[in-house]
């Protein structure tokens, strides 16, 4: 009885000092990423945000968060908004589709194997890269442009708006094109899961109460789905809202927010504007972290039903 009721707490004793080793190694695990996470993520953010409310010669001043009184800013904010949502509804849907399609396939098969591999590279290849894919297939002097100029004698670029603003692919609305071409991708495989995560026994209760297969997908599978489906439709906005490289690589001038930014680092007609920068950069901030919040929020949700 005594050897009993000593041996308890060092069995106690024992199990906390296990648990709080093992804490101290995840978090010494963490360490290096949290760092990295610092140093290329925190410090950048802050100076690049920060230096919105300083002058050129480093005086604190609200006067630059004048710039999104500016029309043409509040315009290309629009636009941003717009494209961004245009491709991540769009790409958000074609994505789902494809997603059923694949439901039918198993795990291990050729078929998914393939999808999967496709969509982890091709929802990475964007930025310059991508845009001169676009150009030479639908460009000016694009391959499909020259084939149809050549055997259908179409003299106009198919991607062409009739108005005196040229191709469509170097417009911003033309944006949403190439931009598609990764969150297609991404959507596949941010949504895969949740669809995997549909359980075949709910289907067979369905079908034991009388249900339809109608019935299973609006009643049923639909509003366990939604939270995964608009957790990533916010982050396909998040990723187009962010996007700069390909949309550099095809407008000159502004038009999107990412490019204003640029504008205001390295205009050579307007000076003591740099820091002006440093507010449009705030600005996508603050409408990051709005949508990285509703976006956890969905996917906390969205888990219940994956467990």
């Amino acid at each position: 009885m005594t050897a009993a009721a000593t041996s308890a707490p060092a069995t106690t004793t024992h199990g906390v000092g296990t648990r709080s080793r093992r804490r101290s190694a995840v978090w010494l695990g963490l360490a290096p990423f949290a760092v990295y996470i610092v140093l290329f993520l925190v410090i950048p953010a802050a100076l690049a945000v920060g230096s919105g409310f300083f002058m050129s010669a480093g005086a604190f001043t609200l006067a630059n968060l004048r710039a999104f009184a500016d029309p043409n800013i509040q315009s290309d904010f629009v636009s941003t908004i717009g494209i961004s949502a245009a491709t991540a509804i769009v790409g958000a849907v074609i994505g789902a589709v494809v997603c059923f399609a694949l439901l039918g396939a198993r795990p291990d098969s050729f078929l998914r194997t393939v999808v999967d591999s496709a969509s982890s590279v091709l929802a990475q290849f964007g930025g310059v890269m991508l845009a001169f894919a676009f150009v030479a297939t639908i460009g000016q002097q694009g391959l499909i442009t020259v084939l149809l100029e050549r055997y259908l004698g179409l003299q106009t670029n198919i991607f062409t708006v009739f108005n005196n603003n040229g191709p469509l692919l170097y417009q911003v609305v033309g944006l949403v094109v190439p931009y598609l071409y990764f969150q297609v991708p991404l959507m596949v495989l941010t949504f895969m899961p949740a669809m995997e995560g549909l359980k075949a026994t709910w289907g067979e209760a369905n079908a034991t109460l009388g249900g339809t297969r109608f019935t299973y997908w609006t009643r049923i599978a639909m509003p366990i789905l939604a939270p995964a489906f608009f957790g990533s439709v916010i982050l396909l906005f998040a990723n187009s809202f962010s996007s700069y490289a390909t949309a550099a690589a095809l407008i000159d001038q502004g038009g999107i927010l990412p490019l204003d930014i640029k504008q205001q680092l390295t205009s050579e007609t307007v000076v003591g504007v740099q820091n002006v920068a440093g507010v449009l950069a705030l600005g996508m901030v603050v409408v990051m972290i709005i949508l990285m919040t509703a976006y956890s929020a969905l996917q906390r949700r969205a888990s219940r039903w994956q467990r």
